[in-house]
């Protein structure tokens, strides 16, 4: 909860300071934060490792955002994506570099045992759960087909 009323104090900071993108990038967590509140089973709680799995999410909506505007020719629009996105990642947890992570995978891999791609599922599984927030989906998933190949 310490990370929602952080966002609510940077809000209110950005409307004094009329940063715009700024606070349209809050609010955009803000939202969030409420759908996932009100979602069913959420009880309305969500625990600050929710909303850290929540503004990830939208930090890669606007960067997927953002490259399809600049393939489009848009430019404005890809920058006020990436503007809004960079505001976000304030609040992620420090992203690790791929050899951190390529180091991270290696241990997950030995302690697990895995030596063949058809061992890929339970190492993902590790994976993901102990990078969360570290580190993209995408990259962890390529690292491990080329470490288990």
């Amino acid at each position: 909860m310490e990370l929602e009323k952080q966002i609510q104090a940077d809000m209110v900071s950005a409307i004094k300071a009329k940063e715009a993108v700024r606070l349209a990038a809050l609010r955009g967590i803000k939202a969030a934060i409420l759908l996932a509140k009100t979602s069913e089973g959420a009880n309305g709680e969500v625990s600050d490792a929710d909303i850290v799995k929540i503004i990830g999410k939208l930090v890669k909506q606007r960067k997927e955002s953002a490259e399809i505007y600049a393939q489009q020719g848009r430019q404005e629009l890809a920058e006020n994506e990436l503007a809004e996105a960079a505001a976000m990642e304030v609040y992620l947890p420090k992203q690790l570099s791929e050899a951190e992570v390529e180091a991270e995978l290696q241990k997950i891999i030995a302690e697990t045992g895995a030596s063949k791609m058809s061992d890929m599922g339970k190492v993902m599984g590790v994976a993901t759960k102990r990078l969360a927030g570290q580190a993209d989906g995408k990259l962890i998933s390529t690292l491990v087909k080329k470490l288990l190949s």
